[in-house]
């Protein structure tokens, strides 16, 4: 495989973190990009010093002159506690974020992948998720900066691609977890895991019998590698994701048993705009990526586990 200089935003992030580490290992230049908003750089700790691997502090919502020959933009708070902290930062990341990499990539003749999001779908009447289901958002609530943030975010790359002939990718992630997810984030697994290995009430809102579908982040990262390697003709959007659906509170007493807690489980008014069904269709991924989801909830469960309970004996 040629060795590629790749830009990596929001590198230091949950996702990022894995996706520079993958493409470090494959023998790239990676330069990993991020504000440290919530990326960290103990997630890209190990990898610094490494041959071909650069660390660079900076926010998307300015411009960046470097050249490379691919970009994949994930800079952007991805969970409800962060990217509400400040809505207005969350939508110009995602919008002016996508203008300055859309411009990098114009300028370099760079191939660039687009990280967008099962919240296009806002709180779905179509299930499962299909790519050509255009989404049922509310456009002014509390989620609406991340929401429509992305939205943008994936018009402008369609944008460029009519208007300048760019090679451009869109995937659309479904819920993920794995190691390295803040431990406050808000993000459902983690909350569920940290709160059982301390012995804590397990908070869940709305009853629990909202569904999602979880899909561990190595099988994320491949998928979002394939996509990056479709030919210029296969723009998506590509649905990411695992279809195997479960409710919340199913998710809590899987959790529960994973961990052999003894929490129990505490009912919390419904979070507003919360979307009530999640499952991705990922025919069209299985057609053009020849992708599927391998790892297993318990596998992947077992792992992400593994992570906290490392994480809380540090801190203990």
């Amino acid at each position: 495989m040629d060795s590629k200089r790749i830009l990596v935003t929001g590198g230091a992030g949950f996702l990022g973190s894995h996706l520079c580490e993958r493409l470090v290992a494959d023998g790239h230049e990676v330069l990993c990009v991020d504000n440290y908003f919530t990326g960290r750089r103990s997630n890209i700790s190990h990898l610094l010093g490494k041959p071909g691997f650069e660390a660079m502090r900076h926010d998307v919502t300015f411009p960046l002159y470097v050249e490379v020959d691919e970009i994949y933009n994930l800079a952007c708070p991805a969970s409800p506690i962060h990217y509400q902290h400040d809505p207005v930062q969350t939508t110009k990341t995602s919008v002016i974020g996508a203008i300055n990499m859309l411009g990098l990539a114009k300028r370099c003749k760079a191939k660039l992948l687009q990280a967008s999001t099962s919240e296009i779908y806002g709180d779905p009447v179509v299930h499962p998720q299909v790519e050509s289901y255009w989404g049922n958002v509310n456009p002014i609530g509390p989620r609406s900066c991340y929401d429509e943030g992305k939205r943008c975010a994936e018009t402008l790359v369609f944008d460029y691609r009519r208007q300048h002939g760019m090679d451009v990718k869109v995937i659309r992630i479904f819920n993920t977890y794995g190691p390295r997810m803040n431990l406050g984030d808000g993000r459902v697994i983690s909350n569920f895991v940290v709160q059982a290995l301390r012995g804590e009430p397990i908070t869940v809102y709305g009853g629990g019998s909202q569904t999602r579908s979880f899909c561990f982040v190595d099988d994320l990262i491949e998928g979002m590698m394939r996509m990056m390697a479709t030919p210029e003709n296969v723009s998506g959007p590509v649905n990411i994701g695992n279809p195997n659906e479960m409710t919340i509170r199913e998710l809590a007493e899987t959790v529960i048993a994973a961990t052999g807690s003894r929490s129990e489980l505490v009912d919390r008014p419904a979070m507003e705009d919360d979307p009530q069904q999640r499952r991705p269709d990922i025919t069209r991924a299985g057609e053009l990526l020849d992708w599927r989801p391998e790892i297993t909830l318990s596998e992947g469960l077992g792992r992400t586990i593994d992570y906290f309970r490392g994480v809380l004996a540090e801190q203990a």
